[in-house]
């Protein structure tokens, strides 16, 4: 007698091609891990950043950098802008007569 089905007892794949769903949880390992990672690596630089000093103050409690000529020099700037702006609300411009 012929026998025209046979009954299979494995439906498995029996070829050598790509396996996708393992590389689909390997992608999303990989990301999960350089999640973790730059997570780290954030939190190892906010405590290198933390630990360093803000600024040393030299003698006399002043910043080498700035002295304090230029700092009245730059007060002095914008005093006399205000007195500008003040000038100019107080004083409107003359009306300009189009026909002439």
């Amino acid at each position: 007698m012929i026998k025209f089905f046979k009954k299979e007892k494995s439906f498995k794949k029996k070829s050598l091609s790509l396996n996708l769903n393992l590389y689909w949880k390997l992608a999303i390992y990989f990301v999960f891990a350089m999640i973790l990672l730059s997570g780290f690596y954030g939190f190892y630089l906010f405590t290198q950043i933390n630990k360093e000093s803000i600024i040393t103050l030299s003698g006399g409690g002043q910043i080498g950098t700035a002295r304090k000529e230029k700092i009245e020099k730059v007060l002095e700037y914008f005093s006399l802008r205000k007195k500008k702006s003040i000038e100019i609300i107080n004083f409107p411009s003359p009306v300009v007569d189009p026909s002439l």
